[in-house]
Parts: structure tokens; C-alpha cells; sequence
């Protein structure tokens, strides 16, 4: 049937009937429930003032609860109520438990928890993602339709076949969801209406707050497959509209959102496994479904490495079996290697014994060279009097040279002196040019006087006018009233200013306190996270007092003069974990937790402090403290040397698998005795027999073999037998790196989220205060630029009177200057002091004259006495080269003798080079040494301390290397291959072995993983089932029967499930909702009753469910009915459609649900809008007050 184009004057189309607040039925009973209606509507406070607000606090919920996974909502409880509106109390009365406590208790009213509304809503009601329009065209049975739903419940009904439920395939198909979520036509060309070639299908979906709406128009071709899509007037993507949907949080593939028609049996033949998955994308934690793939992934993994590990280690076993066989042909091979080794350390020895030797006869030469030096030596003394008598005469020639240069200086200075004097008189005669000068320009400045005489006289003329005739200006003290005015105003500004710094100096300190809470807090969890702490946290749980002294010495190990050792549960480790049992096994019940001292003046303060007097810790404290005087000597020894100890299979003593501080080993050994405790892990590798008699021996000992730990003493009568008393050891406890508490660090966690929460809060706050600072800023700017415009006009004023002053004092001035120069002296008795100041200038320059001479003769003087020394020196050098062509012969035997002494020295040289070239090979021999392996190392070093080394020459040495030499070459070489694949197999063992030691360690990490998001997902999935489990419960409870959520638990998280259980009659047992089981009534009553329990947790902006109703008796239709219309209308509800074919009456409706009417028969108008209900109704209301006003 053709439809004309839509009137845009009308939100109603030809085929729905909208906005309906009460039942079409005016019996005084419905009238009487709408008002009731309305009164509780307004006992719920929900008016247009209220909503705003309400938003803008969801907001900011919403804001403030960010990304975490732990969205803690905020709930509160609200009553039911008291009665159902049926009238039928003694239902509701009847206690549904039967004898096997299939079922929860109904005696009570269960307290229902308020919905997190995790999207804010806008001024119009609807969240983001709700759907605000819808118009078809050619879809179906629709020619043309438009209609807009409400933000909260929207019940569409009318006959069947009209075209309910193609409006839920209108929102699967035009959100971009596919056809197979409805379980109809696989293809969209079968959703164009018959006999039309195209249509389409548009929803208008709000928007994010400050966005604009979502316009989706998707176009469909009956000759075609594909359906593009319109998003706001622009082409867009399928993948695109898939994304907005993702944002939107719109879940139409989701059963427990959104539940078509022909898709409500598939409800209850859902598998339990995936109605745990179906209702987490729906409701609860938005990680939910991350965590719970994550432990589905996790676990495969888990599994998976666990068997790898199991195949790794049987194959491990085989390649150790195989690898026995061929340990015969190693040996041989082993036998060459030694061979080989005796040639490496042969190759070391003969470079050394070679610098031995060359070493030996560079200490023959060093004495001939030293006779050598004897006798220079005395040929030097027998010709000392020759020799003194050069060096006198070299001295007196240094003396001479000195006197000289005296001479020369000090004539040197004369002449400084004389430029100085000339300087000055070279002054003096520029002072008397000054002042001839000023003669000749005395007559200029009588001139000049004259002159500034007139200038004086006219300025002062001048000026006694101006001060005759003042200008005018503004009044000084109104200007002064207008700024008094205006700092009075400004000080209004100043008091929120300063009531503002308060509340920011408030805000800063919360800042303060958020971030230090936060940082205190973090450090916690890494302190929870490190093995140190966690070793102190569970002593202190042991030890209360010995784990507050270890906190209290940590923070004042400055009272003390050398360090005391905390407990050796703290500061003693064992690197190798097999050996921790034996080790903590040799220590007395109270020595792990003994704190041990140095010195006797540390040991009594420290238990003054502690164990005296309640000043460390605030009370006296039970602590074991130890100290003894270190005295090696009365250590008792070991049992035997530790080579012997390994001989007898022991792998060592208790204290050679220990980390610890150096001081602290006087207390184990001298308290604990761990020196003398041996340690065998392999009991096979004992001889117990042996073990005892060292032990007897010993005097009596403690040793360790396997799990046994053995106490060996001498009896004290008779014949003083040894006894042996043995006990199994156990498994370490305090040694061992204490585990974490899960509880401890959640709660940790938890304060942390808290914290950071309250930090935001404290950031809006510090904005909303910067938002008020600007303002008050801008007041004082505008204060600024008026105060400075009255300041400037009063500053004017001021300027002026000023400068009316300063002429004053500039007349004042000029008038005195005038009298000065008035009052001048003569010239002539200025001109007679210049003549009197030329004469005493020439005076000066005489005596200047005079001191030049003096020094001039000086000079010369100086220069007579230097010229005498310089020929004394020539003298004495003409003496000493005499004296050298006297004592020729002398000079020349010192001379031989000195030659003979460096020939000597120049052998010396040579055979030290041959040193030399004895340590470069001796160099080489140590580098070869330092790339041996370290067993030759050990016997090269065994035979240099036993002197082997000196029993053969170099050239015997040479000899042995060859004949090692000649030895390895008639040794037959072992078959490479077998050794090649010996060491092949054990390199592969170790990979193996390492392999498997990864593989465990990634278990534990993935173990490490599951148990952190179980401790996540459980704790929400076990909050969320049970708030849908209690609403659940209620609701069958009220319709007389019985229904249970349950989650079962598996190994395998895929395999986790929420079982629904209900029961139906007296006699039942809570059964498993199945899809043969029940009856179809049973399963739409369940099915509806759970996604009504769901809705109040949902997460979607709207859920839909078709025609549900069906096969319902009219007493559970009734009840599911009334607990939608309370649960879909609350104002924190999100958009519900309820699709049905027919309505009870009498039932309960509110004024925020909707009503769409769908309307289908043999004639429909043309006209849009014509037969629209709510223009018929206010057409009706506006003719009746007509009516009423023309009576009246």
C-alpha cells in the first residue's frame, strides 16, 4: 500500500500510538492506580530539577572510576514493597524449602542493591547508545514507518503478524549485526518488502555527551547483497559502524541483551558454559570477559607446558642411559687429554726455568760490575787534592760572577731612580703651563661673569611671572576620596582571595597527604614483593619484639661503634637451595633469632636499650643477644681437614654453604658449631661406619647424611662408647623465603585505588579553585587599571604643585648665584695668588735638579766597582786552566778508569736485555698459564712450592717436552665421532636439563598469572551472580516457586558455568534449566526472569526481548509484568523494548514507560498522522476546557 512522505510536524507514525501515561480503561479502580502512580512518583523525587543534577553526579562517577579493573560501584538498599498489587500476599507468604535444602530461604525481604549507572545520561534522559528514533521504508511489512521510543521501557504490542518483531530485526540489521542473531532469512534482499525493489532502514542513536546524535541509514537491494551504509549523511564502512557500536557498548549478539522471537528456546538451550560467558559480556565488570580469557588461555598454556615437560624429562632419562655406554671410549680419550695437558704445563715450565737460569747469570756480572765502580771510587780519592782545588777555584769564579751582577743591579736601580726624579720635575713643569694658562684666560672669565650676571637677572624675571599667574588643576582630596572608595570595594575581592589561598592551601596539603599515602602504599607492595622483607614480615609474625629491634637497629645503627648482626634468619642465605634443610637443621631453637654484638660495649648497650629499658621500642623486649670475645685459639677445630671430609663422600661442612657477614661467622662457628657439621645429601656416598668413627674420634660431632641427622657422643661411664642419636630432618622454615599474603596485598591494593581515587577528586578540586583564582584575578586587574587611572590623574596634580614649588626654589636659587657673582672678588688678587703658586713650583724643581746629580754620581760609582769584579773573574780563570795543564796525568787515569766502568756497565746492560728477553718469555709462559685450565694451574703451582722446578736444568726440562711429545703422538686417537657424540648428548642433556628447568619456570609464571586474574575475575564474577542470584531468587520467590543461580568451578576455566536452578511445584528438587526438561511456559518464565534479574547490572544502552510472554499462565505473567515495569523504570535504568502480542488487564504501569501501539488493518489513511492517538487524546482535552470556559 503506498504511503506519502512523512509529515515532519508529528513523532508518531500511522501505526503506533505513543505516550500513553495511563490505561485506555476509565474504571474508577485503574484511576485510582494511576494516581497512586504518580504519587509514588513523586515520593521518588524524580522531577526536571532533579535529572541535571543526577547526570552530572553519574558523570562524574563515571569519570572518577576510569580504566581500573576494580570497578567498585557505589550501592545503596531500597525496600519493596510491602504487598504485591494483586492483592495476593499468602503466595509470597509460602516458604518454598523442602527437606533436602534445595532452596534459599524466602522468610525475609531481600535487600536489592541499587544498579551502577555506568553511562551518564542526558538532559533528555537517554544514555549514550540508546535509540532514539527508527524509520523503515519498504521493510517487511512496513511501507513507511517512524517512530521514537522513550529512554526507559518501551512496550510495543499489538496483533501478531503487524509487524512487532520486524522492528527488532530493523535494530540487529541497521546497527550492522548479522541476520543470523535473528534465526530468520540469511539474506537482507528477503527483508525487502514484497513487490518493492529497494528500501532502508535508519536509527538514530544518541550520542556521546558534546557529540551529536548517531544517524545510520543502511540501504537494501532486492536484486542485491550488499547494504551499504549512511552514517550522518556521509557513506561509511561496515567496519566502521561495527567500531561505533564497540564504543557504544551496544551487545545485540548477546542473548542476554538482546533476545528475538524466534531465538527465545535457544535461551535455555543454552549450555551453561555460555550463558557464564553471554552474561559476563553483559553485565558486571567490564574486564570480566579479558580475565576470564585470559585464564581459558593460561590454562590451555598450562596444560600444554606440562606435558612438554613430562616428554622432555623421559627423553632426559633415555639420552643419560645411552651416554653410560660410551663412558669407556671417553676415557681413553680422557687419557690423551691428560697427555696433552702434561705438554701444556711442560710448555710453561721451560720458559721459566730459562729466565731462572739467565736470571743466575745476571747476578755473576752485577759484582764485577760493582769492582768496577770500587775503584773509579778510589782513584776519585787518591786525586782529591787536585780535585778540590778545581772545585775552589769554580767557586771563587762563581763568586766573582756573583759580585758582578750586584754591582750591576744596584747601578740598575741608580738609574730607575734618576727617570723617577726626571718624571717629577716633568710634572712640576706641566703645573706651572696650567697655571701661565690661567693668567692669559683671566680676562675671558670677567667676560664670562658679566654675562651669566645678565642671564641670572632675566631668568629670575622670568620666573616671578610665571609664579604670578598659577594654573589650575582637579582637587587634590576628591581624588583621594575616589581611591579610598575604591580599595574599600577591592578589599571584599582580597578577603576571597584570601579565603581562596585557605582553601588551596587546604587542597595542597590533601594533595600532599594522597601522594604521600600513595607513595608510602607502593613502597608496601614492593617491600610485600622483596625476599628481605618478606623474611622480616614473617618473623615478625613469629617474633614480635625480634622484629621491631631489627626495624629499630636498622634506623640507629649510628648509636653503636661497630655493626650488630641481625638474626641469622635475616643475614645468613644459602645459595644452594638442596642444602637449606641441613643447614637450618643445625641451628638451636633460639639462635636464628639471636642478635649478635662485636665488642662487650656494644653487647651492654644494646641490652640497656632493648632488653633493660623500654626506650628502643616503647616497652622492655624478650630478645636473645650474643657475644664472646674472638680468640681463634679456642675454637675447637673441625673434625678433620675438608679434603678429608670430601674423601670419606661428604660434600662439605655446614659453613662452606653459607653467605653471611664476615663477623657473623664467630657466632656460627663458636655458637652453632657449623664448622664442624658435615653435610652428604646422597646418603650412598657415606660409609656410615666411617662417619662414625670420625665422629668418635672427634671426640663426639654432628653430621648430616641424606634425611638423617646424626648426634654422635661419648658416654661419660665405663669405657666412654661412642652413641649415636639420630632424628629425620625437616623441611626448612625459616630459612626459606616467606610467601606472600594474597589478603595482605588486595587490601594494600585496594588503599592504593582508594587513594588515587580521593587524588583525582583533590585534582578537580585544585581546577575548580584555579577556575575561582582567574576570576578573582580579573576583579584585581580591573581594580589595578582604575586605581592606576585615579593615581595617575593625582600624580598630575601633585607634578604640578610640585613644579610649581620647584620654581619657587629655582628663583631662590638664581637669586643667590646672582648675589654670588655680584659679590665676586677682584681679579687682581686672584692674579697675584697664581705669581705666588709659580714660584713655589720653581723652588721644587731645583731640589728635583739637585737629587738627579747626587744619583747620577752614584751610578758611576757602581759601574767602577762591577768593572773590578768582572776582571777579578778572568783572573781565576786564567788559574784554573793552569791547574788543568799541571795535573794532566791525574785526569787522564780517572778518565781510563771510567772507561773500564762503563765497559763493565755495558756488559751489566747486556746480560740484563738477556733478563729482559727471559721476562718477555716468561710473560708468555704467564699468559699461556692464565688460558690453562685451572687443575694445571693447582699442579704448576704444587711444584714451584715443593722446588721441582730447580731439580733439572732448562735443557733436561726441553727434553721431558719432547719426549711427552713423542708419547702423545703413539698414543691412538680415539674414535672422534663416539667422543664428538658423548659430548654432543651431554650438551644435549644440559639443554635438555636447562629446557626443562624454563619450562618450569614458565609454569610457575603462568600459574603466577592464572592466580592473578582468578583473584581478579572470581571475586567479580561471585559479586556480580550473586546480586543477580538474589534478585533471581526474589522474583521466583514472589510467583510461589524457587530458582537458584549457581557458578560451578572446574580445573579447566572453559569449562567454568552458571547453572539456573529452578523448581516449579512442592515436591521438586531444584532442577538445571534445560532446553527439554521444562516446559516452553517454564523456560520463558525463567528465561525473562533472568534477564530481568540482569538488566539492573547491565552494561548495554538498551535490551530487547520478543514476545517472551508466551505460554505464561496469567498469574506469572502478571508478576513478571509488574517487576519489569519497577525494575526498567527507575531512574538509573537503562532502555528497555518489550515486544508482546497481547496485555492482562489491570496491570501496573508508570509514567516513564512508553507505549508503542503497532496498528495493521484493511484500511489505514493516507494522510500521515491521521488516526494519530495522541492528537486524537489532546484533541479531545482541548474541545472538552472549550467547552468548560463557554458553560462557565
Amino acid at each position: 500500500m503506498a504511503r506519502r512522505e512523512p509529515s515532519h510536524d508529528s513523532q508518531d507514525s500511522q501505526k503506533e500510538n505513543n505516550g500513553l501515561a495511563a490505561p485506555l480503561t476509565p474504571s474508577k479502580a485503574n484511576r485510582d492506580r494511576v494516581a497512586r502512580g504518580k504519587r509514588a512518583a513523586m515520593r521518588e523525587h524524580i522531577d526536571a530539577d532533579d535529572e541535571p543534577q543526577r547526570d552530572e553526579d553519574i558523570e562524574e562517577r563515571a569519570d572518577s572510576e576510569g580504566d581500573g579493573d576494580e570497578d567498585a560501584a557505589q550501592r545503596g538498599e531500597e525496600e519493596e514493597e510491602e504487598q504485591d498489587e494483586d492483592g495476593e500476599p499468602s503466595r509470597r507468604k509460602r516458604a518454598r524449602v523442602n527437606t533436602d535444602g534445595d532452596s534459599r530461604p524466602t522468610g525475609c525481604t531481600p535487600k536489592v542493591e541499587k544498579r551502577r549507572q555506568t553511562l551518564p545520561r542526558a538532559e533528555d534522559g537517554f544514555v549514550p547508545g540508546s535509540i532514539v528514533r527508527i524509520q523503515l521504508e519498504n521493510f517487511l511489512t512496513y511501507d513507511w514507518v517512524e517512530f521514537r521510543p522513550g529512554p526507559y521501557l518501551n512496550m510495543i504490542f499489538g496483533p501478531n503478524g503487524t509487524g512487532k518483531s520486524s522492528i527488532a530485526c530493523a535494530i540487529c540489521l541497521g546497527l550492522n549485526f548479522p541476520p543470523a542473531v535473528l534465526a530468520r532469512a540469511p539474506d537482507l534482499s528477503s527483508y525487502v518488502k514484497q513487490d518493492k525493489e529497494s528500501g532502508y532502514i535508519e536509527i538514530e542513536l544518541k550520542g556521546a555527551k558534546g557529540k551529536e546524535n548517531l544517524v545510520i541509514r543502511r540501504l537494501l537491494q532486492r536484486k542485491s547483497k550488499s547494504a551499504p551504509f549512511m552514517l550522518n549523511g556521509r557513506s561509511a564502512s561496515g567496519k566502521e559502524i561495527t567500531a561505533r557500536m564497540a564504543e557504544l557498548n551496544v551487545q545485540i549478539s548477546n542473548l542476554c541483551t538482546f533476545l528475538p522471537q524466534d531465538r527465545v528456546a535457544e535461551f535455555a538451550r543454552m549450555t551453561p558454559q555460555q550463558l557464564l560467558k553471554e552474561t559476563q559480556r553483559a553485565a558486571g565488570n567490564e574486564n570480566l570477559t579479558a580475565w576470564h580469557d585470559t585464564l581459558i588461555t593460561a590454562g590451555r598454556e598450562l596444560r600444554h607446558v606440562q606435558e612438554l615437560v613430562t616428554a622432555d624429562r623421559d627423553q632426559l632419562r633415555t639420552m643419560e642411559e645411552r651416554n653410560a655406554n660410551l663412558e669407556r671410549d671417553v676415557r681413553r680419550y680422557e687419557e690423551r687429554r691428560a697427555l696433552e695437558k702434561q705438554i701444556q704445563l711442560l710448555e710453561i715450565i721451560v720458559p721459566i726455568k730459562e729466565y731462572y737460569d739467565a736470571r743466575e747469570r745476571y747476578r755473576i756480572v752485577k759484582p764485577q760490575q760493582r769492582e768496577a765502580m770500587k775503584h773509579l771510587r778510589t782513584l776519585q780519592k787518591r786525586h782529591k787534592p787536585y780535585l778540590d782545588m778545581e772545585k775552589a777555584l769554580e767557586q771563587d769564579m762563581k763568586e766573582r760572577e756573583q759580585q758582578r751582577e750586584d754591582h750591576k743591579k744596584a747601578m740598575k736601580r741608580k738609574f730607575n731612580e734618576m727617570a723617577k726624579k726626571w718624571e717629577d720635575n716633568e710634572k712640576l713643569d706641566s703645573q706651572a703651563d696650567d697655571i701661565k694658562n690661567r693668567l692669559d684666560n683671566m680676562k675671558r672669565t670677567e667676560k664670562e661673569r658679566l654675562a651669566a650676571i645678565k642671564r641670572f637677572e632675566r631668568s629670575i624675571a622670568e620666573t616671578e611671572e610665571k609664579l604670578a599667574h598659577p594654573p589650575e588643576t582637579e582637587d587634590l582630596e576628591d581624588l583621594s576620596r575616589q581611591l579610598k572608595e575604591l580599595a574599600q570595594q577591592n578589599n571584599l575581592t582580597r578577603q576571597r582571595q584570601q579565603e581562596l589561598q585557605e582553601q588551596q592551601r587546604a587542597n595542597v596539603d590533601k594533595h600532599s597527604r594522597c601522594k604521600q599515602e600513595i607513595d608510602q602504599i607502593s613502597r608496601n607492595l614492593q617491600q610485600l614483593d622483596s625476599q628481605s622483607h618478606q623474611k622480616l614480615e614473617a618473623l615478625k609474625r613469629a617474633d614480635r619484639d625480634c622484629g621491631e629491634i631489627v626495624e629499630w637497629l636498622r634506623a640507629n645503627k649510628h648509636k653503636f661503634r661497630m655493626e650488630i648482626f641481625e638474626p641469622a634468619l635475616l643475614c645468613v642465605t644459602v645459595p644452594k637451595r638442596q642444602y637449606i634443610d641441613a643447614v637450618e637443621s643445625c641451628f638451636g631453637g633460639t639462635q636464628l633469632r639471636t642478635f649478635v654484638a662485636q665488642c662487650e660495649e656494644d653487647y651492654q648497650l644494646l641490652n640497656r636499650l632493648c632488653v633493660d629499658t623500654p626506650e628502643a621500642i616503647g616497652r622492655k623486649a624478650r630478645i636473645n643477644t650474643w657475644y664472646k670475645y674472638r680468640d681463634e685459639s679456642r675454637l675447637v677445630p673441625p673434625p678433620m681437614p675438608a679434603e678429608q671430609i670430601q674423601q670419606l663422600g661428604f660434600d662439605g661442612y655446614a659453613i662452606d654453604f653459607i653467605d653471611c657477614p664476615e663477623g657473623l661467622k664467630w657466632f656460627l662457628c663458636s655458637d652453632v658449631r657449623l664448622h664442624r657439621t658435615p653435610i652428604a645429601l646422597n646418603p650412598s656416598s657415606v660409609d656410615p661406619n666411617s662417619a662414625m668413627d670420625m665422629a668418635a674420634q672427634a671426640g663426639g660431632a654432628t653430621y648430616i647424611i641424606g634425611r638423617v641427622v646424626n648426634q654422635v657422643t661419648r658416654s661419660r661411664y665405663g669405657k666412654r662408647l661412642p652413641q649415636n642419636a639420630t632424628r629425620e630432618l625437616q623441611p626448612a622454615r625459616l630459612l626459606a623465603a616467606a610467601t606472600i599474603d594474597p589478603q595482605v596485598k588486595r587490601e594494600l591494593q585496594r588503599r592504593l585505588d582508594d587513594a588515587r581515587d580521593r587524588l583525582r577528586m583533590v585534582e578537580e578540586e585544585e581546577k575548580q579553585l584555579s577556575d575561582v583564582d582567574r576570576e578573582i584575578q580579573a576583579a584585581h586587574k580591573a581594580y589595578k587599571e582604575a586605581h592606576d587611572s585615579l593615581n595617575a590623574r593625582k600624580q598630575a596634580v601633585i607634578d604640578e604643585q610640585r613644579r610649581f614649588q620647584s620654581l619657587e626654589l629655582k628663583l631662590a636659587e638664581h637669586r643667590r648665584k646672582l648675589e654670588k657673582l655680584q659679590n665676586a672678588k677682584p681679579v687682581d688678587v686672584e692674579r697675584n695668588q697664581l705669581k705666588q703658586q709659580l714660584l713655589t713650583l720653581a723652588s721644587k724643581r731645583v731640589e728635583l735638579v739637585k737629587e738627579y746629580a747626587a744619583l747620577m754620581r752614584a751610578a758611576i760609582r757602581e759601574q767602577e766597582k762591577a768593572s773590578r769584579a768582572g776582571l777579578e773573574y778572568l783572573q781565576v780563570c786564567a788559574n784554573k786552566s793552569a791547574l788543568e795543564r799541571l795535573c794532566k796525568e791525574q785526569k787522564e787515569e780517572i778518565d781510563a778508569a771510567e772507561a773500564r766502568a762503563l765497559k763493565i756497565q755495558k756488559v751489566h746492560a747486556e746480560f740484563r736485555a738477556l733478563k729482559e728477553e727471559s721476562k718477555r718469555k716468561l710473560e708468555v709462559s704467564k699468559a699461556k698459564f692464565e688460558d690453562v685450565e685451572p687443575e694445571l694451574k693447582d699442579k704448576f703451582q704444587e711444584m714451584e712450592e715443593a722446588g721441582e722446578l730447580q731439580t733439572k736444568s732448562a735443557e733436561e726440562w726441553e727434553a721431558e717436552l719432547e719426549q711427552r711429545r713423542e708419547e702423545l703422538e703413539m698414543n691412538m686417537h680415539t674414535n672422534a665421532n663416539v667422543v664428538d657424540q658423548y659430548n654432543k648428548r651431554k650438551a644435549e642433556i644440559e639443554t635438555l636439563t636447562s629446557t626443562i628447568e624454563e619450562h618450569e619456570k614458565r609454569i610457575l609464571r603462568i600459574e603466577q598469572s592464572i592466580r592473578t586474574a582468578r583473584d581478579n575475575w572470581q571475586p567479580e564474577l561471585e559479586k556480580l551472580v550473586n546480586s543477580i542470584g538474589q534478585k533471581f531468587s526474589a522474583a521466583f520467590d514472589r510467583i510461589g516457586c524457587a530458582g537458584e543461580i549457581r557458578i560451578r568451578e572446574d580445573e579447566d576455566y572453559d569449562k567454568w558455568a552458571i547453572d539456573i536452578m529452578v523448581k516449579f511445584r512442592d515436591h521438586e528438587k531444584l532442577q538445571l534449566l534445560t532446553g527439554e526438561r521444562q516446559s516452553g511456559g517454564e523456560r520463558s518464565l525463567t528465561t525473562i526472569l533472568y534477564l530481568m534479574s540482569l538488566t539492573e547490572e547491565a552494561r548495554a544502552p538498551f535490551s530487547l526481548v520478543d514476545e517472551i510472554n508466551q505460554g505464561m499462565d496469567q498469574r506469572a505473567e502478571r508478576a513478571v509484568h509488574n517487576s519489569l515495569v519497577e525494575v526498567t523504570c527507575r531512574p538509573d535504568s537503562g532502555q528497555y523494548f518489550l515486544i508482546t502480542p497481547k496485555l492482562l488487564p489491570d496491570l501496573n504501569y508508570h509514567e516513564r514507560m512508553k507505549i508503542l501501539c503497532v496498528n495493521n488493518g484493511e484500511w489505514l489513511p493516507e494522510e500521515k498522522g491521521l488516526g494519530n492517538m495522541m492528537s486524537l487524546i489532546n484533541g479531545y482535552v482541548a474541545a472538552r476546557q472549550n467547552r468548560s470556559n463557554a458553560a462557565s
